[in-house]
């Protein structure tokens, strides 16, 4: 059973048999009756786990709670900083996906989380500043953002000020707003619709189509809607994807790269890339960059992000003109 294939449940249910009796059964006492139910229903019906998808889902445990523990101390930002440098920047977004998905079940104004920030400003413009202050701070920061930016001047800064001096707020006050607001969302927003469609999933489907029909349909895209064709581009090939590459393939990358840029690259990466681009330079060159990158100090991740960006276009540069093969679908494999 493939840990990708599993349920919560299930991995919840491989967690307590990893973790064994003794820890687990403090934990499943605190948990609520019906999760405890479906969790050791699938304890008893769980074949034979292999060792590798026991220590994924323990791996998987531990980051999620990393990330958490990140998130409470320095907010989403300073937790993707951190988690990129040990996981890099893909795997370091998924966990903390995970964990936002999570945070989201069990904190007040979940519905508002999930509703548009269009439609959320329509329903909250005419409420009491203090109210709409209250609810922006339960919000993503990105959508609140939005809802301030949307709000007349004058009471942009009355809400801002109640932000800033907001304390302790009462759970039954949190409760009625909360309630209201979820009638009034009720009639603009289903907040159970699941989110389908988007660049990502073309993404995922052009990664696995044969280049011809991948070409066609950017080409066309190119013609009609050109910033769109571009930003699927830049989400086809990411840096971490640099391990699908054949070793000839990224020591002719290699030559195209600066410096800087690798030094960047590689410290906001995860250990399993580094390793590849240091097996496909000499052992001089590999050594030299390692120091660069240890005396880098502290950097930014909008400049390792930046940095990893200009290699993929090199990369894709390269693709584009035939020099290296980026492998995708059934018919860009590679007879050597």
């Amino acid at each position: 059973m493939a840990k990708d294939k599993l349920s919560g449940v299930q991995k919840a249910a491989i967690l307590f048999i990893t973790l064994g009796p003794d820890a687990s059964a403090p934990i499943l006492k605190k948990m609520p009756e019906n999760e405890i139910q479906k969790i050791t229903f699938e304890i008893a019906n769980m074949p034979k786990i292999k060792k590798e998808v026991k220590e994924e889902v323990l791996q998987e445990f531990v980051d999620l709670n990393k990330a958490k523990d990140y998130i409470l101390e320095g907010g989403f930002e300073y937790a993707k900083n951190l988690l990129s440098r040990a996981l890099g920047a893909q795997r370091a977004m998924e966990i903390i996906e995970k964990v936002s998905e999570i945070t989201q079940q069990y904190r007040p104004f979940g519905i508002a989380r999930k509703a548009d920030a269009h439609q959320l400003l329509n329903v909250i413009m005419n409420e009491h500043p203090q109210t709409i202050a209250l609810i922006l701070c339960y919000l993503q920061p990105d959508k609140a953002a939005q809802i301030m930016s949307g709000l007349p001047e004058e009471l942009q800064v009355d809400v801002a000020k109640r932000i800033a001096t907001m304390s302790n707020t009462s759970p039954i006050v949190i409760e009625e707003v909360e309630e209201i607001l979820e009638k009034k969302l009720s009639n603009v927003v289903r907040a159970d619709f699941a989110t389908i469609g988007g660049v990502q999933p073309l993404v995922d489907i052009l990664n696995n189509v044969d280049r011809g029909t991948e070409k066609s349909i950017l080409d066309e895209l190119d013609r009609e809607q050109p910033e769109l064709a571009e930003k699927i581009r830049e989400n086809m090939f990411i840096f971490e994807d640099i391990i699908s590459l054949d070793n000839i393939s990224i020591q002719r990358v290699l030559r195209e790269v600066d410096t800087k840029d690798l030094a960047l690259a590689i410290k906001g990466s995860s250990e399993e890339v580094a390793n590849v681009i240091y097996k496909n330079m000499s052992k001089r060159a590999a050594q030299t960059l390692k120091e660069d990158i240890e005396f880098m100090g502290p950097v930014r991740l909008v400049d390792v992000e930046k940095a990893q960006q200009s290699i993929v276009a090199i990369i894709r540069r390269l693709d584009d003109a035939g020099e290296i093969v980026i492998s995708r679908g059934g018919e860009d494999a590679i007879i050597v």
